[in-house]
Order: C-alpha cells, then structure tokens, then sequence
C-alpha cells in the first residue's frame, strides 16, 4: 500500500539515512524508529494512528498479563486471541459492506489482517515462555508498527525481532548496496511488470473465453501475482534490513517446488510457516500421525483461504489445496529430494505442483464475477 507512494518511499530512505547517521547512539533503532513509525501513520490517516496506539497498548499489557498470571492460563491465552480475531473478523464485515460505519476506514483491514498474527505469535511467546517473555515496550510497539512490513509481510516473529532489536545499528557499506538493489528490483516488479502483465490480463479477458483463452488468463494472473507480492516483499526486505532488523524471506524459489507442501513453504513462506507453527504446536505436540497431519493440513489451508478473505471461493479454494496437501502427507510424498531422482522425475513433479496452483490461482482477484466467467471459459460451459 505504501510503496507505490514515492513521498512514502522517500520518508523511509530518509529515515535509513537518519539511522545511519546516528548508529553511534545505541537507541536509535528504538526511539528514533518509533518516532518514524508514529509519524507516518498521524501523517498518513489520524484515524489509523489512534487505533494502533490503543490497539498497540492494549496488546502489550495483555503480552504482560498472560506472562505473569498464574491461573487459568490457558483460558485467558484462547480468550486473548479470541478477542483479536473477533476484531479483525468485525473489520471483515465492514470491508463486505456487511456493516457499515462513519469511522470504518479500509486500511484498518489491510494492516490489521497482517498484524494480528503479530501479536498472537507475542501471545504465544507469552504462553509458553511465562515469565521468561519479556520485551521492552518500545520493541514491542516497534514490532506491530514496523513500518517496511506493515501492509503485507513478511509477518516477523516476535522472538526474532525482539533479538534484532537488542543489536546496535551496523547495517555497512555493502550490506546497504545489497539492500538499495533489492529495493531497485522490487519497485521494476510493481511498477513495470505488474503494470505489463495487469494490461494483458484485462486486455484478453474482454473477450469470449474458451479453454486455451481461461488458461492463457490464469497463467498471467499467476504471474501477476507472483511480481506484485514478490516485489512488495523485496521492498520490505530491503528497507527493514537497511533499518537494522533482518526481514526473513518470503518468496524461496516457489516454482522449483516439487510438491505443494514444499510450495507453501516457499510462496508467502512466512505466512505458510506462521500458520504451521502455530497450529501444529496448539493441536499437536508430539509428532503427528498421516493422518492427524492430513487433517491439519486440510485445517491450515482453509483457515489461510479465509484469512485471505470471507467468501465461498478462498474457502474452496482452502479446501483444494488442503485435500492436495493431505494426499501427499498419507502418501509420504510431501518432499522430492532432487538428488535422489532423475531430473525428468523432478521437474515433472514441478510442473504439476505449478498446475495445481495455476488452476486456483485466480481466486485471488477481487472481482468473483472475473473468476466465475474465466472458470466457464475453462470449461467451455455456455452459462
């Protein structure tokens, strides 16, 4: 949301500067960057900076409270992130036009639904660690508000950043030249490609659809995708690091994924992961059985589908990659090592997992009647 904003682009090479300038001073990544933080959101909309000062505070003493209470641990864990989806999933509401409201504002939804798993992850800290869980109030309100991953990822983890955080600035020369070309990259993606491939895409889809016509638009849209997200998080990447945390990686060579659990661990890999981490470590805390991780291989991928919206569609779309994921868990074929089989072998189990996605991949677009007429068209249906 912010990148393709040149005064937003220009506010955080500033502010990379400014860190640079002062790396000397050992708060500067604290203080200087909540400062930062905070006055890009006050510039940006009051409206969104009020909410995520409460919604910040309020987080961080329950971050507090459930590292430090004694009874009913486990129920006041649940009901804490309870209370945080019911909020993201009110704000879904509004978004459908369900619910309406005079101080609804959408970029609420678009920080919120990447921020919340931000703070269940410090929730989780919490739980487990007790009173081990301990983090400065500046880290954690530089932790939701960090403004690089704000909008859409990379989701950090909480024991990572609160790591990072403790480091002193020493982003060098060359760690600054790596970081500048990343950023150079991520901007080509969506600015020029994405702008390429989006005129393709509405060019053909403007007239009648036939099977070939269907596929041809799923292949763009993939890629499509692919440049606007990957690009997002090359831009991410470039200006968290230069800021001084270590952003993970979220797109890890996905197409020479030869199976699509291995996929999901390479597209949007910090999404995949968070929802494994968590959902594994709550429902199974020993090694699963096929059919236990078959089932919440299924569960995962669903909740992934509506996380990304409340529709019918990310729910099928949920349910489609789940059954696939839990064949390859009761059939033992979750990973393809490449050295131990031949390269036919490999890039043939590529190319299918590449079309199991293509052919869901168009749920992404907003647009349900888009989808629905180019699914026709795939399937030469006259309706």
């Amino acid at each position: 949301m912010f990148y393709l904003n040149m005064n937003a682009v220009l506010a955080m090479l500033g502010m990379v500067i400014v860190l640079a300038l002062t790396r000397k001073w050992r708060g500067n990544k604290r203080l200087l960057l909540l400062a930062f933080n905070l006055s890009f959101l006050v510039v940006f909309s009051s409206k969104l900076f009020f909410f995520y000062l409460g919604y910040t505070a309020l987080n961080y003493l329950a971050f507090r409270f459930l590292s430090v209470v004694t009874r009913a641990r486990l129920a006041w864990f649940i009901g804490l992130i309870a209370l945080n989806i019911g909020l993201v999933s009110s704000l879904r509401l509004f978004d459908m036009k369900i619910f309406t409201g005079t101080w609804y504002d959408a970029a609420l939804v678009i920080g919120l639904i990447y921020n919340v798993l931000k703070v269940i992850d410090a929730l989780y800290f919490a739980y487990f660690f007790k009173q081990d869980a301990k983090a400065h109030v500046l880290d954690y309100f530089n932790y939701i508000l960090f403004l690089p991953t704000f909008t859409s990822g990379p989701i950090l983890k909480f024991r990572d950043f609160m790591a990072d955080a403790k480091q002193p600035y020493q982003v060098d020369a060359a760690q600054a030249e790596v970081n500048i070309k990343r950023i150079i990259l991520g901007l080509f993606k969506r600015v020029v490609l994405v702008t390429w491939a989006s005129t393709l895409f509405d060019y053909v889809s403007e007239g009648e659809l036939q099977t070939h016509e269907s596929l041809f638009l799923m292949i763009v849209f993939y890629a499509w995708i692919y440049f606007d997200f990957s690009g997002y998080s090359d831009i991410a990447v470039g200006f968290g690091r230069l800021m001084g945390y270590n952003v993970p990686e979220n797109f890890k060579k996905p197409f020479s994924s030869p199976t699509l659990t291995q996929y999901w661990r390479n597209w949007h890999a910090t999404l995949g992961d968070w929802f494994r981490d968590h959902i594994f470590i709550f429902f199974s805390r020993q090694t699963p059985t096929k059919w236990t991780a078959a089932g919440l291989s299924v569960l995962i991928m669903v909740l992934i589908g509506l996380w990304h919206g409340f529709s019918w569609l990310y729910l099928l779309w949920g349910i489609y990659h789940g059954l696939f994921i839990a064949l390859e868990n009761l059939l033992g074929r979750t990973t393809v090592n490449k050295r131990k089989v031949s390269k036919t072998h490999f890039y043939a189990r590529c190319a299918l997992t590449q079309l199991i996605v293509t052919l869901a991949i168009i749920v992404y677009s907003p647009n349900e009647e888009a989808v629905l007429r180019i699914y026709r068209g795939l399937l030469n249906l006259p309706w």
